[in-house]
């Protein structure tokens, strides 16, 4: 199986399971964890997610091999769009995910590794953006980086194409925590408890409103904590 899917209490564990490739995106592991996300959103018993790779590596990002057999435009145009939809995902739905870099986060790995609520990295591991390297663009993963680091570093990152230590990515605030490596899941899931701890109304409301407001005008960023102000006032009943 290319995803591995755990629960323990409220918390559900994905792991990335192509350790030979450096749990590399395929269009069956991509598929796989963006339906996963969405089933664990759906699952009541689900509180938080947790997101990791299996080996020594996080995800070395898009398994460039099989890009090679995309000749058909319908065919990477629709590759494109599942990458997209993936990582669009994890804004969207409403359980909070912590993701656990285990190990190397690369080009699209990073996108993920970044993408979480929450983010716990081995103070062994690395992110980078590789693909101008290889002559090719950090496209669909650039969006997010730009809104979490700013132009000047995002541009930095992409452009020289030079992969960070774990004390970096904390200092430009990508990942929340670095723990040595035999530590790394004890740490995140402690967040995912803490989290799934939380009533769930509030949570995706929280969630919901995080991600409404980091791309709205400081007015209507204000409009819309005032309408989920509102709505607090229904949370007991839930």
């Amino acid at each position: 199986m290319t995803l591995l899917v755990e629960n323990r209490g409220a918390v559900r564990i994905l792991t990335m399971n192509r350790p030979e490739k450096r749990n590399a995106l395929n269009t069956g592991l991509t598929r796989a964890l963006l339906e996963a996300l969405r089933a664990a959103d759906a699952d009541q018993a689900v509180g938080a997610i947790v997101l990791t790779g299996a080996g020594p590596s996080f995800c070395a990002g898009a398994d460039l091999s099989e890009f090679k057999e995309l000749s058909d435009p319908k065919a990477a145009d629709a590759r494109a769009q599942l990458t997209m939809e993936l990582h669009l995902s994890f804004s969207k739905i409403s359980k909070p995910l912590v993701t656990a870099i285990n190990g190397p986060a690369m080009g699209g790995g990073a996108g993920l590794a970044i993408a979480g609520d929450l983010a716990v990295m081995a103070e062994t591991a690395k992110i980078g953006y590789p693909e101008t390297k290889h002559g090719i663009v950090a496209a669909i993963v650039l969006a997010n980086l730009v809104r979490q680091v700013g132009r000047k570093t995002a541009f930095e990152l992409v452009a020289l194409a030079e992969p960070i230590d774990a004390a970096r990515a904390l200092a430009l605030g990508m990942v929340n925590r670095i723990e040595p490596p035999v530590r790394l899941m004890e740490e995140a899931m402690w967040l995912a408890e803490k989290l799934a701890a939380v009533r769930r109304p509030a949570m995706a409301a929280t969630k919901r409103l995080f991600h409404q407001v980091a791309d709205l005008p400081l007015d209507k960023a204000l409009e819309a904590a005032r309408d989920v102000n509102r709505q607090m006032r229904s949370f007991d009943k839930q």
